[in-house]
């Protein structure tokens, strides 16, 4: 079983936005983009279940 990830980005926006500031995207750019949105929801998870709650709010970000 793959150790990959749901890609939680949309690759054509993503790239998109990227080539309108001028710069090309490699390809693992989007990999590692959504490794790191993974940890930043889990670690407003992990903020959120520290301070006894269950619903993720934008200051938990």
């Amino acid at each position: 079983m793959s150790d990959e990830k749901e890609t939680l980005i949309v690759a054509s926006k993503t790239k998109a936005y990227i080539k309108s500031q001028g710069c090309m995207v490699s390809s693992d750019a989007l990999d590692e983009l959504n490794k790191k949105v993974y940890e930043i929801i889990e670690n407003a998870v992990k903020r959120t279940k520290e301070n006894k709650r269950s619903t993720l709010r934008a200051h938990d970000f």
